[in-house]
């Protein structure tokens, strides 16, 4: 990973940016954040600054519009804020142009969200989650790339129930969405059970920490009490700015990273002894997915690993970092305002001795760990403490009953009744039945057998991600979901045509360049561009902490599985013992390697003819 060394100028002192030579970095601004609305817009701030600055933290006119039964919808300011509570207005695109001939309103709906640090949940919380999907959703959950659920097709006369049935629970939906820090991401290695604990810890402590202050979600959601005379509330950490986009922090434990830490704006990476007992974190900045199509100022960047520091002071630093994001990020182009351009602007080194100033405490040097993959361990494990822990392939996360296959809803449904351990929802969109003691292992397992739970799938599905896209994401530009399994029994016959159908390869899709399944780090990654055309991505190392490159551009559905074929052949041909996907085709010339951030727009494009 590059880590932004000076390097000598004949103008003084510069620093070396991947693919872009040497930079001059721009000075930090100092103070906090404009917390005026009329001044915000005075400063040329993006108009969701002043929105939220004028939004008594969060209320807008969302319980006003709740009353407005006349539409589905509410107005485009509160669709803003309502993210900030955990949800997003969509619309059926599937219905959009018949509902449309015949002049009436889109079919409007909301995507509800839940905050659920480390992923993990109780059977008791299982089948509340399980009857709310099927009372006032489209009929399933689903488990998202955040270690989290979601649900799709709630309409708005019943989000106050939803919201009613969630919170008796136990749980939330509190900046699962919005410009927060959202879901925290936690390592699920059920066998690995001190390092899972202390992950699950860290994790849990700083979701609570960084969470939002403000009473509105419970007032609008839960009529609960409003805050009234004198008595002004206030936000200790976020103010009445919040953050200038979305945050995003995760907790790894080596070998494994299935949490994709590079990939996020903040991660802790677990350092274990020879007992697998933790001695601290290193601290990693600067990652995230998200770009424009056609617009090289925005790109997918990796995070850096900027120092160490003791278990003590994880929660600290992770409050450093987010309110020097709060300070320094750019809240007038929010396609610029995430963390990973904030450090391209300012310098590792300069955000680093901010973060110390605001710890009171230096980094140590990074410790040197190994990662070994990004994907799940599928089927039984067994823990250091004795406990059985089983994962299932649940494809692209969808719980719902399958036509003559595996019945994820009611499968699961029928283990949560009988279950005595917790379940975990992992960052690739499976589901563990963990902590199983070893007496109750065969009833699970007969379950799982009479419902045809899928304990793994053929090796390129079970390394396989997708975001929703069509028909519910009003962002899709193609299809994301429904195309990925197709795709991959496609792909499937190509590899094993070559010898390959056993060999791990990470494949993942989007609908659209925000890059909701992680896919620009993946070894094949798919970006849609328009109906049945995608961006086709290539060289991501298959442990999660290279970006890949462009290979080639707007390829049609039909034509994906052609142009991998041959370089199945090559690879199948010409690799080495042991060699990945990813890294043949960097190494035999296929395709350029992406070093980090702007590096990710130059040299793109096939360097040679696939045989």
């Amino acid at each position: 990973m590059d880590d932004h060394k000076p390097i000598e100028t004949v103008d003084g002192p510069a620093f070396e940016s991947p693919g872009i030579g040497a930079r001059r970095y721009e000075t930090p601004p100092t103070g906090r954040p404009i917390d005026d609305p009329v001044a915000a817009k005075e400063a040329g701030l993006a108009h969701n600054e002043h929105l939220k600055i004028a939004s008594r933290y969060l209320r807008g006119g969302l319980a006003e519009g709740l009353l407005k039964h006349a539409t589905g919808a509410i107005t485009e300011d509160d669709g803003q804020l309502v993210k900030f509570h955990g949800m997003y207005m969509q619309d059926d695109r599937d219905l959009r142009a018949e509902r449309t001939k015949k002049k009436l309103e889109k079919a409007y709906s909301f995507m509800i969200r839940l905050r659920i640090a480390g992923g993990v949940v109780t059977p008791r919380q299982w089948l509340i989650l399980d009857n709310l999907a099927t009372t006032y959703a489209n009929g399933t959950l689903r488990a998202t790339t955040r270690q989290t659920f979601q649900y799709h097709g709630v309409i708005k006369s019943n989000l106050k129930r939803a919201m009613a049935a969630i919170d008796s629970a136990l749980l939330d939906t509190i900046a699962a969405c919005g410009d927060v820090n959202r879901n925290v991401m936690a390592a699920t290695n059920p066998a690995q059970v001190g390092a899972h604990k202390a992950a699950y810890e860290l994790g849990k402590t700083i979701s609570d920490t960084l969470l939002p202050k403000t009473n509105a979600w419970r007032e609008i959601w839960l009529d609960g009490e409003k805050v009234v005379g004198g008595e002004e509330e206030f936000e200790p950490v976020y103010g009445k700015t919040y953050l200038p986009r979305k945050f995003k922090i995760v907790i790894a434990v080596p070998p494994s990273n299935e949490v994709d830490v590079f990939a996020h704006d903040l991660g802790f990476i677990a350092i274990l002894d020879k007992k697998n007992q933790l001695t601290g974190w290193n601290v990693t900045v600067g990652g995230g997915m998200g770009m424009t199509h056609g617009e090289t100022d925005t790109f997918p960047r990796t995070a850096e690993v900027m120092g160490f520091c003791k278990p003590e002071d994880a929660v600290k630093v992770a409050e450093a970092v987010m309110t020097v994001q709060r300070d320094w990020g750019n809240r007038k182009s929010r396609k610029n305002a995430r963390l990973k351009y904030t450090i391209e602007r300012y310098g590792l080194d300069a955000f680093r001795a901010e973060v110390e100033k605001r710890t009171g405490k230096k980094l140590g040097a990074p410790k040197p760990f190994t990662f070994d993959s990004n994907g799940d361990r599928y089927g039984w494990t067994e823990g250091d403490d004795g406990r059985h822990h089983l994962t299932l392939y649940v494809p692209s996360g969808r719980i719902k009953d399958v036509e003559n296959g595996p019945q994820f809803l009611s499968g699961l449904r029928r283990i949560a009744e009988v279950h005595e351990g917790d379940f975990r929802l992992t960052a690739n969109q499976n589901v563990i039945i963990a902590n199983v003691p070893a007496g109750k292992r065969a009833e699970i397992e007969a379950l799982v057998d009479e419902y045809k739970l899928t304990k793994g799938a053929g090796a390129l599905r079970r390394n396989s991600m997708a975001c929703v896209a069509l028909p519910t994401c009003g962002l899709a530009l193609a299809e994301s979901e429904r195309y990925l399994p197709d795709l991959i029994s496609e792909l499937e016959e190509s590899l094993a045509s070559h010898g390959l159908q056993d060999d791990e390869i990470t494949i993942r899709s989007t609908g659209c360049p925000n890059g909701c399944a992680r896919p620009y780090i993946a070894e094949i990654g798919l970006v849609g561009r328009g109906p049945e055309r995608y961006h086709l991505y290539l060289g991501a190392a298959f442990d999660g902490s290279r970006l890949s490159k462009l290979y080639k551009e707007d390829v049609e559905a039909k034509d994906i599985k052609a142009t991998l074929d041959p370089l199945f052949a090559d690879y199948a041909k010409s690799r080495k013992p042991g060699e990945h996907f990813g890294d043949f085709v960097i190494r035999a010339g296929h395709v350029a390697k992406t070093t980090n951030g702007p590096d990710f727009h130059t040299r793109t494009g096939a360097l040679k003819p696939a045989a």
